[in-house]
């Protein structure tokens, strides 16, 4: 992976907004508008080697906040599962997108956890640890003018020597943006952001500017992947992924978050793909809960974790489901390691 760039000076661009927000006209809006754009990708076309750029972009930020989203919108098609349950990401996800002379390598990571220190926990912050420090470039998603503790810490973690963006996600839900204001006075205060970029990861015009403003913060050297590459993950980790996707959706707060699904057969048949999956929870109540009566809450998740599938790899799958119970896993740390996180 490359070294990552000297430390960059914050963005003249951006204390240029915030000089105009704060000084002459505190509560006029702001709008994506009073960041610099760094122009749009450039469309498809023959590339000449010595022209290519290629850098890796982590995506960090507190649990929930939308990095998966964000992920796959920038990625185009979904290769991170998301739901409403903080901690759905728990492995680092790459995924690739190649436009114009540029081949963007992003990292969306686990959101940082410090409530419960069990075994899961501190495999996952690690993961969080060990992308912020081997990228080119940060992107810090953040609430638009919201910032807490959990905000702060991960913040706290970001290393000096990475440029970093400040992403505030959802600002479309900003209704009084002149308010906004003091929080980005503080938010500048706290860490010296390369470039300040309001958008919401919904909306396809501001993922295309968000692609020209990272551009210029890649190296010039060779893609690393195939230009139609959109994620290193494998067929089988994404199985699983999307169970645990489906899983988490239709348990709600019910169910704890340290449920996990372990793939015990994939096979392919021609156009068939065969996959037999176990669902890993924690007590002998859960198991009860993610079957449902009569089996039907199990059987809905299989449903539509096998659509998703069958619409992310264009081809039939029979997906077969289990549950068992496997007391106390996310505090053993060679469970932990045997269930596949780092």
């Amino acid at each position: 992976m490359p070294a990552s760039p000297a430390p960059a000076p914050a963005n003249p661009d951006l204390d240029a907004m915030l000089a105009r927000v704060l000084g002459k006209d505190p509560a006029s809006p702001i709008t994506v508008d009073d960041v610099s754009t760094g122009g749009e990708p450039a469309v498809s076309a023959p590339v000449d080697p010595a022209a290519q750029r290629c850098g890796y972009v982590a995506i960090v930020g507190k649990p929930n906040v939308g990095k998966s989203t964000l992920l796959n919108a920038l990625v185009g098609q979904k290769v991170s599962i998301t739901s409403r349950k903080a901690q759905t990401t728990r492995h680092r996800i790459t995924g690739m997108r190649t436009l114009g002379d540029t081949q963007f390598i992003f990292v969306d990571t686990p959101g940082f956890q410090t409530r419960h220190g069990n075994a899961l926990n501190r495999a996952l912050n690690k993961t969080v640890l060990g992308a912020v420090n081997d990228v080119d470039l940060i992107l810090f998603v953040v609430e638009a003018g919201h910032f807490n503790l959990a905000d702060a810490k991960v913040l706290s973690l970001l290393p000096a020597n990475v440029p970093t963006m400040l992403v505030a996600n959802k600002f479309d839900l900003v209704h009084r943006r002149g308010d906004l204001a003091p929080w980005l006075r503080s938010m500048q205060e706290r860490h010296a952001f390369a470039e300040f970029v309001p958008m919401s990861a919904k909306t396809p015009k501001d993922i295309e500017r968000l692609f020209g403003i990272c551009e210029k913060y890649l190296p010039r050297q060779p893609w690393m992947h195939d230009p139609d590459d959109l994620t290193d993950r494998s067929e089988r980790f994404m199985a699983a992924e999307m169970v645990r996707e489906k899983l988490f959706r239709l348990t709600g707060d019910e169910l704890p978050y340290t449920s996990t699904v372990i793939i015990d057969k994939f096979e392919e048949e021609g156009a068939l793909k065969r996959i037999a999956a176990t669902i890993v929870v924690e007590r002998e109540g859960h198991k009860g809960m993610v079957i449902g009566e009569k089996g039907e809450k199990l059987k809905r998740i299989g449903t539509e974790a096998r659509q998703e599938l069958e619409k992310l790899w264009d081809c039939k799958v029979f997906l077969e489901l289990w549950v068992k119970v496997r007391s106390g896993w996310a505090d053993d740390d060679a469970r932990v390691r045997s269930f596949g996180y780092e």
